[in-house]
């Protein structure tokens, strides 16, 4: 039990993220993420997947603790691991569900050629103008304008970077079956 004068694990970490947000997420980082990594890389991910698994997982901190509502009962990095394991839990989950397909030999030829003048190359545009324009507003402001998502969020309404994360991860959900449909390789019959 913590003594009144002593401050809790969490109310430490947010006064360590109000005061220097980006050494505190820098110590955060080097804290938990060489332990999420090997957990994701020995239960079937990349090095990649597990960044991806940290950073949200170290979002929903951030917002937890800044907002107040944080409960540690142990070291902040601990519970980046949790988060992080049952982030990786639920992705496997969702990649057990909708597996992904890898491209055939052609295609991945032809994702190795120059693109095309002729505008054919461009046919993702296409796609990502389908999507919708919150869809559309939010992709490009996140992968063309390199905006982050912070302040995606304060410009499009979302109440909370979390929010934000959720609506890009859906929009390239969309985008990708979108695409998937139409790129589907063809039933070969021997």
């Amino acid at each position: 039990m913590t003594s009144p004068s002593r401050p809790s694990f969490a109310a430490a970490l947010r006064e360590a993220l109000l005061a220097n947000r980006a050494q505190a997420l820098t110590q955060l980082y080097r804290q938990g993420f060489p332990m999420v990594r090997r957990y994701v890389c020995r239960h079937g991910g990349s090095e990649q997947d597990a960044q991806d698994v940290f950073q949200d997982a170290l979002v929903v901190l951030y917002e937890q603790a800044v907002g107040g509502t944080l409960v540690l009962t142990a070291a902040a990095s601990t519970y980046l691991v949790g988060t992080s394991r049952n982030l990786w839990h639920h992705e496997l989950r969702r990649r057990a569900r909708l597996p992904q397909q890898p491209l055939p030999d052609a295609d991945l030829a032809a994702a190795d050629a120059p693109p095309d003048t002729d505008g054919a190359g461009f046919a993702v545009l296409d796609y990502v103008e389908r999507l919708g324009e919150q869809c559309k507003a939010l992709l490009l402001a996140f992968y063309y304008f390199g905006q982050p998502l912070s302040q995606i969020a304060a410009a499009r309404g979302y109440r909370t970077v979390r929010s934000a994360t959720v609506q890009k991860f859906k929009c390239l959900e969309r985008l990708r079956r979108a695409v998937h449909a139409v790129v589907r390789p063809e039933t070969v019959e021997f």
